[in-house]
């Protein structure tokens, strides 16, 4: 059976017009060719060999997601430095009107200026932003990002942040930094990546006292991620319980394993297919206001 074929047949079994995936990766050429040389060479960082399963070019990469019955996708782009997220954003405007099925995502960086970029992404369309605090280095608590939390906070769009301390921890990464800031910011839709890797327990907590925070899936469950960070079987229960808001994710294209082994981890999770529908379709489809197909 083709990876397109396992595919459809996880979401057609569930009734489910397509899946949604809210981590999935598009940014400019040049900076995507840095990002697969860094996982390239992540031996280093990781132990163990990190390859791209879909390398390939941007048009190819889209009609894989569209093959797969991927009803809606993201362009999760970051800067790991300053003067660049305003950047990214304008090609990210760029893609999402080109690619009408890809939520149009923005990014940003404790800088000057930071605010009114933010407000200009937002007056142009971003439904979505990416925050990723390992890569970029950064304390979600700098006051630079006081104005834009407070733009995201009052138009309650998602923000998808890295925030564990997985892969490899940063200065500041883990559930404190995060946790101040929705303590100041408590209306925040926060989609948590990779569901606070490696500090699951943590995380879950911080789910359980803001109503708005959610949890992607991405890579957590896979037999990859499985080796060196499981998922402890004792929290599966709040797993369950937190079936509204977590969010099916992949890291496509920079997984080191084919799409359909995401989808089978999460069913082997043995949470039923209530639950499946939720996270794999139905919970981002109200999060971002899409409409059934057809």
């Amino acid at each position: 059976m083709t990876e397109t074929a396992e595919v459809h047949a996880f979401w057609r079994q569930l009734g489910l017009p397509g899946l949604i995936d809210v981590h999935t990766h598009f940014m400019p050429e040049r900076v995507l060719d840095k990002v697969w040389a860094y996982f390239d060479s992540a031996g280093p960082l990781t132990g163990r060999p990190w390859p791209i399963a879909y390398r390939h070019d941007e048009q190819q990469r889209v009609d894989t997601l569209r093959g797969f019955g991927v009803r809606a996708f993201t362009a999760m782009l970051y800067p790991h430095r300053p003067d660049m997220a305003a950047w990214l954003n304008a090609w990210a405007a760029g893609f999402a009107e080109r690619t009408p099925d890809c939520l149009h995502t923005a990014t940003f960086f404790p800088e000057p200026g930071a605010g009114e970029y933010v407000a200009a992404a937002l007056e142009r369309g971003a439904r979505v932003f990416k925050a990723h605090v390992q890569v970029g280095g950064y304390d979600p608590n700098d006051p630079l990002l006081e104005p834009v939390w407070g733009l995201l906070a009052e138009s309650g769009t998602p923000v998808v942040v890295h925030c564990g301390s997985g892969p490899a921890p940063g200065k500041h990464t883990g559930p404190g930094p995060i946790g101040a800031l929705l303590g100041r910011h408590p209306r925040l839709r926060l989609i948590v990546a990779h569901l606070g890797l490696p500090e699951y327990a943590d995380f879950l907590d911080l789910a359980d006292r803001h109503r708005s925070v959610h949890l992607d899936t991405t890579m957590v469950f896979t037999d990859f991620t499985e080796r060196t960070a499981p998922f402890p079987p004792a929290e599966l229960p709040r797993l369950a319980a937190l079936q509204g808001r977590i969010l099916f994710g992949s890291d496509f294209p920079n997984i080191p394993y084919g799409y359909p082994h995401a989808l089978h981890a999460l069913a082997r999770l043995g949470l039923g297919e209530d639950w499946l529908r939720a996270v794999c379709h139905h919970n981002a489809a109200g999060l971002f206001g899409l409409t059934p197909p057809g």
